[in-house]
């Protein structure tokens, strides 16, 4: 049974305790032995893999813990306001169905109560804005009306935050908070969390960018298989680790391998010509979102598509997959025109394109083990039996590193990032002509980023009538396609080879989004 208690607000007193942390589920220890010390105005930065417990832990400063676990240990948080949370996810904690503004205005009206009644309503809106800037979401009036869906990724993850901060508490998780963010974002997220812990607030960050951990964190907690593999200040852990698995995440980023070590092509698979989608169809507001002219996506190539978050880089590959409602233009497959709408394309054109979406947690069924919706794939695009169907599927599974006994599993006994492999391996068993990956290394360690993008070049390598494009805000990744395309304000900006551009941008928006890329650091 875990131990539960408040700290106290005295001076110079932790403001987050964690002893001895154990969660079990099922007679398996997911976390086993976890403890630190969190001071007011630091920063603590839990990192691992997918699956090493980082989420676990910290959601376990909010007493909350996977549904039939056996807790025990203590965890201790300081008095004064509830614990703040920006999850990996965000989509899972913004109601669909409400607006951006109903959901920060529920937040903000009890902060002004004290106020008289005719003044609540606009002070709220004020506190709100603020919040919006603060987390830097660019233009907050004009997001206020949308819906979450209407919503980046990026943004979502904003929005998140901004919640965090209307509640105004003394200690905030933050969960992959850059996850999914371009350089200039993330460079400001940074700024954001460390101006949080000038306040005295102190920040748990779980994260696998080690370079936001490099800027903010000042202590570092290594996990492995729910362990804690060691933990100690972080100049102490960059330059001399002790553990073989910190080793191998700091190595990692340096043996990324190049796209362009592999054959290709120049056949167009894919053509775009006047594309042009809208949010808001057929009201008032109704308003251009993505204006792309022309743009091929070529057979054993990999296309990388930048640029901020909200500038159209997503709304471009639901396109691609019939899955935007309002657009128009051309989006032709081989000599075929593809159906705006995924409902209208045939079974093979449904096979040929396939999204693997940033958040992969939506795309699964809660109730059915994960190996079962993976081999369901293959059996209604390509007419497997049952049996065959999961056998392929499990091979695919245990070449991206999940083993069979961890996905028959439903999706809430796996990480964000094991879900994120299930739902590639997914859309693999498809055999896509076209494969848009949205976001997907984001929310992985720098060693299992390594390795899926090490599957994705075999994959172009072995399937040179693929195209793969990668969505991506990391212009390291970025860097290892063929080709790329950076996105601004909804317009293609700029493209070509990637070493090209990236290092010798034409256009004042790349040159600005390259000259972001330097690692961040904490001001």
């Amino acid at each position: 049974m875990v131990e539960k208690g408040e700290i106290g607000s005295g001076e110079g007193r932790p403001v987050v305790e964690v002893r001895d942390l154990r969660v079990e589920i099922d007679g398996r220890a997911i976390v086993d032995g976890v403890s630190f010390r969190v001071p007011p105005g630091r920063v603590t930065a839990l990192v691992g893999a997918s699956g090493s417990g980082k989420t676990t832990t910290g959601l376990a400063l909010l007493g909350e813990y996977p549904y039939g676990a056996r807790v025990g240990g203590e965890v201790r948080v300081a008095t004064g306001g509830p614990v703040g949370y920006v999850p990996q996810h965000p989509a899972s904690v913004l109601a669909p169905a409400r607006r951006i503004d109903a959901l920060l205005t529920d937040i903000a009206r009890p902060r002004v109560r004290h106020l008289p009644r005719g003044e609540r309503r606009a002070a709220a809106r004020a506190l709100v804005v603020r919040a919006l800037e603060d987390a830097q979401l660019q233009g907050a009036e004009g997001l206020l009306r949308r819906f979450p869906h209407q919503l980046s990724g990026g943004q979502q993850q904003r929005v998140v935050l901004a919640q965090a901060l209307l509640l105004g508490s003394r200690v905030v998780v933050a969960d992959e908070p850059t996850t999914g963010q371009d350089t200039l974002t993330k460079r400001r997220v940074v700024e954001q969390l460390g101006a949080l812990t000038a306040r005295g607030i102190a920040v748990v960050l779980l994260s696998h960018d080690l370079d936001v951990v490099r800027a903010l964190a000042d202590e570092v907690v290594v996990m492995r298989k729910g362990r804690v593999a060691e933990s100690g200040p972080a100049e102490r852990l960059w330059t001399a680790p002790s553990h073989p698995w910190t080793r191998e995440l700091l190595d990692s980023e340096r043996t990324l391998v190049p796209f362009d070590d592999v054959a290709r092509t120049r056949r167009a698979v894919v053509r775009v010509r006047d594309l042009v989608a809208r949010h808001g169809a057929g009201t008032r507001s109704a308003t251009v979102v993505l204006r792309v002219p022309t743009l091929d996506l070529c057979a054993g190539e990999c296309l990388a598509v930048v640029g901020r978050s909200g500038s159209g880089k997503t709304t471009l590959a639901r396109c691609l997959a019939g899955l935007h409602r309002d657009q128009d233009g051309e989006v032709r497959l081989g000599e075929t025109v593809l159906p705006s709408s995924v409902r209208r394309r045939t079974r093979a054109q449904l096979a040929s394109v396939q999204y693997v979406f940033q958040d992969a947690h939506p795309a699964f069924d809660a109730h059915r083990p994960v190996v079962e919706q993976v081999a369901r794939t293959a059996v209604r695009l390509r007419g497997l039996d049952a049996d065959e169907a999961r056998r392929e599927a499990l091979g695919v599974l245990a070449r991206l590193g999940l083993p069979e006994d961890l996905v028959r599993r439903r999706p809430e006994g796996l990480s964000g990032g094991e879900l994120q492999r299930a739902a590639l391996a997914r859309a693999l068993l498809a055999r896509p002509r076209v494969l848009l990956c949205d976001e997907i290394t984001s929310g992985l360690d720098t060693v299992t980023r390594r390795d899926i993008l090490g599957t994705l070049t075999q994959l172009v390598r072995e399937r040179d009538d693929l195209a793969l494009v990668l969505i991506t805000h990391d212009l390291a990744t970025a860097g290892l396609a063929h080709r790329v395309a950076v996105l601004d304000a909804g317009e293609v900006v700029e493209q070509g080879p990637a070493r090209t551009v990236l290092a010798d941008p034409r256009h004042p928006f790349t040159r600005a989004l390259v000259g972001t890329a330097e690692p961040v650091t904490r001001t």
